[in-house]
């Protein structure tokens, strides 16, 4: 858990959906390339990253790349941990509002029975896309939900 504790980590992961190097990811995430390589030294160590085979650079020098291992697709964050809620900010920080494609806020009534079966039809979709792969002429696009009591409808008038 405590390596999925930083949203920089996380943003890692993201990253390397596809193999990126230790300096790349400094770079991308604007950051001391030291501080990236403990980071990314983190998540080998704990099976979140494995490193790929060595390569040559543009300029000849030795670069290793690393991709992520999917393990933390399936790995359940702390209940009281808003890492996720923050690397989701950071991430459309920067955005323009038209960057952000479909936004959707939706106050549900639901049965225990009806709650269980959104969630796990989100999840499926969810699974079904990331099970297809990359598109090879795709763009990069994110996906985040956050399905949560509504604490500011206690009558359950949405």
């Amino acid at each position: 858990m405590r390596a999925l504790s930083s949203p920089l980590r996380l943003r890692v992961l993201r990253l390397c959906q596809e193999p990126r190097t230790n300096k790349e990811l400094a770079e991308l995430l604007g950051t001391n390339p030291g501080t990236m390589l403990h980071h990314v030294r983190t998540l080998v160590r704990t099976g979140f990253l494995e490193q790929e085979a060595e390569r040559a650079g543009t300029q000849g020098a030795r670069e290793v790349p690393y991709r992520a291992t999917g393990l933390s697709w399936n790995t359940p964050m702390p209940r009281e941990s808003r890492v996720l809620f923050e690397v989701f900010t950071q991430q459309v920080a920067d955005l323009r509002p038209d960057d952000l494609l479909n936004t959707t806020w939706l106050g549900l009534r639901l049965n225990r029975e009806h709650r269980e079966e959104l969630q796990q039809r989100l999840h499926d979709l969810a699974e079904e896309f990331k099970q297809r792969g990359p598109d090879p002429d795709g763009e990069p696009y994110s996906l985040f939900t956050a399905f949560h009591p509504d604490r500011t409808s206690p009558s359950g008038q949405i």
